[in-house]
């Protein structure tokens, strides 16, 4: 068998009475982080931008999109998928380096809600999409990264596994899917030096793209059979070094969604484990930005190769800067979506620290990368005392967790002001179950529609 039959066996296989509770509710999880994540993002500018051109297109009303109103189930997977992925608080897988959340679950939701299916079928297909495009990202990390976006191309597979889950097809159908979902793969990074809007394209066009794919191998359009491991495929031509095991080692013996990371700041998730460090020390010492003198940051290569920008000049780019938002935790005690703000970014104090903060890969780190997304932070004071912290897993990493509660706040923290009740579609998703899938976005969309101004 070929790599894609052997995912798409896997993923036809995949039975919901096959899920573990815990597997079952963690999926929930993921749904909560990215509805609220989607919310979070739907009036941002680049999103509305998306929203008027598939307006402009037209399409059927099959499926809600998330800034309102209903269109074509891939109109809603471009619109939602990339208003989830904007505001920079999506899940992230460590070794793979995936956001699979903005990637996968619009697409199964766009598709659940258009052919009616249930929450049961819908948990199945997200946990197999996750599985798959884990896993390729998996073989293909970190080599990939360097100049292709993981979540754009590895995501797109996640997608067309978790698309061919809903659409019921065979094993067959579902390869072909893999294999048109691997040919449109893309995304590259370029668009970090100049702070662009592409990032959200990744998310949107890695969504629908699975979709398309799953739809058309649906209708027996075939693909290449072995677009993973052939010698034109996406290992030789998209990896300086790949190890095909990772796809099939221990597949169908373990749910890799449970290793799934979450976001606490509202920053690129290489920002993170310095933030973590700067924020112990802060609360533990009491210190302000007055009376630092210098941050000195050991981490590993990745992070300066995305976050390394000392003079960020929007609030997007001032999340993919390390400088920016160690200082502005340093200064506020947090890094929420309401911490990154015009005012913040141009406030001397955070600006001035932001020239105390020095960046350098370390051999440990590196070495660790990408099982370990690690820092160790050196704070200096004008005293001369140092202060030494540092962390292998920030906060959100299934080592060092966050808990279920502390999730639904930040579900709360995230939608709070968008005219919905929290506590109510928190209680919703996590008895998904039990619904229709149409019913949930039914109610949601009325809630959009209806929202004050």
């Amino acid at each position: 068998m070929t790599l894609s039959e052997k995912l798409a066996e896997y993923t036809v296989q995949l039975k919901y009475e096959d899920l573990p509770l815990e597997v079952v509710e963690f999926t929930k999880i993921c749904i909560l982080d990215w509805y609220g994540s989607a919310i979070a993002g739907k009036d941002e500018k680049p999103i509305q931008s998306i929203k008027e051109l598939v307006e402009e297109w037209g399409g059927n009303e099959q499926s809600t999109l998330i800034t309102g109103g209903k269109s074509s189930i891939g109109n809603a997977c471009l619109v939602n998928a990339a208003s989830s992925h904007i505001v920079e608080l999506d899940d992230i897988h460590k070794s793979s380096i995936i956001h699979a959340g903005t990637v996968v679950i619009p697409a199964a939701i766009a598709i659940a809600e258009a052919y009616d299916l249930s929450g049961e079928e819908l948990i199945t297909a997200i946990v197999a999409g996750y599985e798959v495009c884990y896993r390729i990202g998996e073989a293909v990390s970190p080599s990939h990264y360097y100049y292709w976006h993981n979540t754009a191309t590895c995501g797109t597979f996640g997608s067309a596994a978790a698309s061919a889950k809903l659409l019921n097809l065979n094993v067959e159908q579902t390869a072909f899917a893999l294999g048109n979902a691997g040919t449109q793969a893309a995304g590259l990074w370029e668009f970090i030096e100049d702070g662009a809007n592409t990032k959200q394209l990744h998310t949107a066009k890695a969504a629908y793209n699975g979709v398309l794919a799953a739809m058309l191998a649906r209708k027996n359009f075939s693909s290449a059979s072995k677009i993973l491991e052939g010698r034109r495929g996406f290992f030789e031509s998209m990896s300086t070094e790949y190890n095909e095991e990772k796809i099939t080692e221990h597949l169908g013996k373990q749910f890799k969604i449970i290793e799934n990371s979450f976001k606490i700041h509202a920053s690129c998730r290489h920002t993170h484990p310095a933030m973590d460090c700067v924020l112990q020390l802060a609360q533990e010492h009491n210190l302000t930005h007055e009376n630092i003198v210098s941050i000195d940051i050991r981490t590993y290569q990745t992070v300066l190769n995305i976050t390394d920008n000392p003079q960020p000049d929007s609030i997007y780019a001032s999340k993919f800067s390390s400088q920016f938002c160690v200082a502005l935790i340093a200064a506020h005690k947090s890094a929420s979506l309401k911490d990154f703000t015009e005012e913040s970014l141009h406030s001397p104090a955070i600006r001035g620290l932001m020239d105390k903060v020095t960046v350098r890969a370390d051999p440990y780190y590196n070495g660790a990368y990408p099982e370990k997304w690690g820092a160790k932070v050196e704070i200096t004071l004008e005293n001369g005392m140092k202060y030494e912290a540092s962390t292998d897993y920030p906060k959100g990493d299934p080592e060092n967790r966050a808990e279920k509660d502390e999730m639904i706040a930040k579900f709360s923290n995230m939608v709070s002001d968008k005219v919905l009740s929290p506590d109510e579609e928190a209680a919703t998703i996590f008895n998904l179950e039990n619904i229709k899938i149409k019913n949930w976005l039914s109610k949601l969309s009325y809630n959009l529609a209806n929202q004050k101004a």
